[in-house]
């Protein structure tokens, strides 16, 4: 098998169809849809793909937005996922167009090499990343079963492959009083806002006191009517972010007292939900991430083999990184001091480096997955790796 020759046909039907992709990734872009309501970006993948011959559905479980697209057949089988949700506000501040393009790109071209590949190649479409963990649904509901590595790129301010992200948890708050008179009658009111406020405040006390990694952040959503009424009902909505799972579950306790004791301080009713579908940590998997670093420097994007600090988020592919052998890398397409999650980022995303991107990403990402299923011990390696007990969320093992 000559392996450098499928990766050449790969790349050379990624460029075939450049003009569709990037035309894709900016319709995408100009229409932006918040998570699980992602129903023309996925349609539109979906169209895209099966116009490339996959056997693609759209719908995938409980999740009308999900969609699978099937190349090949058998094992080994190789995932590569797309997202596609936007930013409430701001649009594809996170670059989600790329992440969804460069997954379509890189599927068609590995299905280019799959007449001589064994195996399966299979985009998947993964809704709501942001905040509700569509993956962790997806996940429960076997939608990943049967598949042997799951692989995806990101859009950032630098290059990497191995990529740290925290363990995350979602905590939505109500606060439930009694309205009163603000002025006339205070002393007969239950002060919602209140409760939330004292926890809000006993949250930044606990922070002297986390990890220097955990990070827990949030905003209230209801504040009360009116000033001259005494609030009766506060909401919030917060996210809980640890390196490790085990210290998020320490953490969350922490903050579940913050809340309770704002309850206990004022007399209001607390109703306390954490979201069910918890993001864990990141296991970068070394023996993919190495066969992707090689693939990155072929398409002329050269990372270093160590790197220094970076800022971490949180991402459901931590889950898909607890079933299976996965990598989350990055891609630069902005300068390190442009913010994630702004609209300085959402301009890049459609910007020239944006573009190159989307390119960059899929020919990459098609290589890695030439790799996975051609090379039986590069399969064995990576899964030796996942199933070592020394493996860790940092990406090494």
């Amino acid at each position: 098998m000559n392996v450098p020759a499928l990766k050449t046909r790969a790349c050379g039907a990624i460029d075939a169809a450049s003009a569709q992709l990037l035309e894709l990734s900016l319709r995408i872009h100009g229409h932006p849809e918040v998570a699980f309501e992602e129903a023309q970006a996925s349609a539109w993948l979906v169209e895209f793909l099966r116009g490339h011959g996959f056997d693609a559905t759209l719908g995938v479980g409980s999740l009308p937005t999900a969609f699978r697209a099937v190349a090949g057949g058998g094992s080994p089988a190789v995932a590569i996922l797309a997202e596609y949700d936007a930013l409430p506000g701001i649009g594809h501040g996170c670059g989600h167009n790329i992440i969804a393009t460069a997954a379509a790109g890189a599927g068609i071209g590995v299905a280019a090499a799959l007449g001589e590949l064994p195996g399966t190649v299979q985009v998947i479409g993964t809704p709501a990343e942001e905040v509700y963990g569509g993956k962790a649904i997806m996940i429960r509901e076997g939608a990943f079963d049967g598949i042997d590595a799951a692989i995806m790129t990101h859009p950032g301010t630098r290059d990497a492959v191995f990529v740290k992200a925290l363990a995350c948890a979602e905590l939505t708050v109500e606060y439930h009083g009694r309205e009163a008179h603000a002025a006339a009658q205070p002393e007969r009111g239950v002060n919602a806002l209140e409760a939330l406020i004292i926890a809000y405040n006993a949250i930044n006390s606990l922070r002297q006191h986390m990890r220097t990694s955990a990070r827990i952040h949030g905003i209230i959503t209801d504040g009360g009517k009116a000033p001259n009424i005494v609030p009766g009902y506060a909401a919030a909505s917060f996210l809980v972010r640890a390196e490790d799972d085990a210290y998020l579950a320490q953490l969350k306790q922490m903050v579940a007292h913050c809340f309770e004791a704002g309850a206990a301080a004022t007399g209001a009713r607390l109703e306390l939900r954490w979201n069910i579908n918890e993001y864990a940590a990141m296991n970068t998997n070394g023996a993919i991430a190495r066969a992707h670093r090689a693939n990155l420097a072929a398409v002329g994007r050269d990372v270093p083999e160590t790197q220094g600090p970076q800022g971490m988020g949180s991402t459901d592919m931590g889950n898909v990184s607890r079933i299976m052998p996965a990598i989350h890398p990055l891609l630069a397409i902005a300068p390190s001091d442009v913010n994630s999650h702004s609209p300085q980022f959402a301009e890049y995303a459609a910007s020239e480096s944006g573009k190159k991107a989307v390119i960059d990403g899929a020919k990459a990402l098609a290589m890695t997955a030439i790799d996975i299923l051609a090379d039986s011990d590069l399969r064995a390696g990576m899964r030796e790796e996942f199933e070592s007990p020394k493996a860790t969320a940092t990406g090494v093992a």
